[in-house]
C-alpha cells in the first residue's frame, strides 16, 4: 500500500513553525515525511532557508516519522561530511532515515566560490561521492585522488545498518543512470505517462527499492486562493533544466518569473479547491506504483492543509 507523507520546504517556512507542521501531520494521519536542502530559497517571496541537518534531528526526535532529505554532494558539501551526517541520524534513528542523492543547483553551490562544472562532471562527481559515503558508512577508511578529495577519512559512529541512499531525478535519463548506484528513486509530479515512463527507466536498467514522488500541490478553500497561493509561492519554480539549475540567485529567479501565469503554474502544481480533484491526482500517481507519496501544499501557512487532508483526503486515499 502506497505511504502518503508530508513535504518540509526549508525555503518557505521558519525551521520553527515547520517542525510544528510535522507534529501536526504525524497527530493527522501523515505516514512520513521529507525535506529540501537549500542554501537559497527560489525567490524572495519564499524568504527563508533553514539548515536542513540541525532540522532533521529535531524533527526525528519530536516524531515517530520517517524522515528523508534530497542532498546534493561535492560542492557545497564534502561527501565524508554528508556521510558523518547520515550515520549520525541513522544510529540515532534505526529504520527511520533516508538520503536522497543529486547533483545539484547553482543557486545553492555557488556561495563556496568553485567553478560550476557542466551536467556530465556534476554527475561524475555525484557518482564518486556516492561511493565515498557508501564505503564510509560501510567502516572503511577512505582516502581518493579525483574529482573529490578525500584523506584517509573514517566514521567512527556507524549504524548498525546502512539507510537507503536514494537517487534523485527530474528526467529518464538520469533515472536509468540512479539505477546503477541507487537503493530507490524520488521525482516530482509531471504528467502520468511521463511518471510512467519514468519508473519504467528505473526499473528496467535494474533499479531496486521504492519508487517515490513529492507532489506539489495547492489547496485553499476556494479555488482563488488556491491559484494565489501557487502563483505567488511556486511560479519562480516552472523552470525546466538547464535554467533551474545554472541560476546564482533568490533575485534571478524572480526577474525571469515575473510574467509567468498561473495557467504555466499549474503545469507544475496540483491547484484545486476541490478535495476530491486532489484525491483523483493522487490515486492516479499510486496507481502508476508509487510507493511512498509526498504532499508538498506550496503555500507557507500549513496548518489548514495538514488538518484538511489529514480529515478528508488520506483517508479516502486508504
Amino acid at each position: 500500500m502506497t505511504e502518503y507523507g508530508i513535504h518540509a520546504s526549508h525555503e518557505q517556512i521558519p525551521p520553527g513553525a515547520l517542525l510544528e507542521a510535522v507534529i501536526a501531520a504525524e497527530r493527522a494521519g501523515f505516514d512520513a515525511a521529507m525535506c529540501s536542502d537549500h542554501f537559497s530559497p527560489w525567490s524572495a517571496r519564499q524568504g527563508q532557508s533553514g539548515f536542513a541537518w540541525s532540522w532533521l534531528g529535531a524533527a526525528l526526535q519530536a516524531t515517530n516519522l520517517s524522515f528523508g532529505v534530497v542532498n546534493a554532494p561535492g560542492q557545497r558539501y564534502h561527501p565524508a561530511v554528508i556521510a558523518q551526517a547520515i550515520g549520525t541520524l541513522a544510529s540515532m534513528y534505526p529504520g527511520r532515515f533516508w538520503a536522497a542523492l543529486g547533483t545539484g543547483e547553482f543557486s545553492n553551490e555557488h556561495i563556496t566560490g568553485g567553478k560550476w562544472p557542466r551536467k556530465e562532471v556534476r554527475n561524475a562527481r555525484l557518482r564518486e561521492c556516492v561511493d565515498v559515503i557508501r564505503d564510509l558508512l560501510a567502516g572503511e577508511e577512505v582516502s581518493r585522488d579525483g574529482l573529490i578529495t578525500v584523506d584517509r577519512a573514517r566514521l567512527w559512529t556507524r549504524p548498525e545498518v546502512t539507510p537507503p541512499l536514494i537517487g534523485a531525478a527530474v528526467s529518464k535519463k538520469t533515472a536509468r543512470w540512479c539505477a546503477e548506484w541507487a537503493d530507490g528513486l524520488v521525482t516530482v509530479n509531471a504528467p502520468e505517462p511521463y511518471l510512467r515512463e519514468m519508473i519504467s527507466a528505473y526499473r528496467d536498467a535494474g533499479g531496486r527499492g521504492p519508487v517515490c514522488l513529492q507532489v506539489h500541490l495547492s489547496w485553499a478553500p476556494t479555488q482563488a486562493e488556491a491559484e494565489e497561493i501557487a502563483h505567488h509561492q511556486w511560479r519562480s519554480n516552472i523552470f525546466k533544466p538547464p535554467v533551474c539549475w545554472d541560476l546564482a540567485t533568490a533575485d534571478e529567479f524572480d526577474v525571469v518569473s515575473e510574467n509567468v501565469t498561473v495557467e504555466q503554474v499549474a503545469e507544475v502544481v496540483n491547484i484545486s479547491a476541490d478535495l476530491e480533484r486532489h484525491i483523483a491526482w493522487l490515486r492516479g500517481y499510486a496507481a502508476l506504483g508509487f510507493d511512498r507519496i509526498y504532499l508538498h501544499h506550496v503555500g507557507q501557512d500549513l496548518g489548514p492543509f495538514v488538518e484538511t487532508f489529514g480529515a478528508k483526503v488520506l483517508p479516502a486515499l486508504r
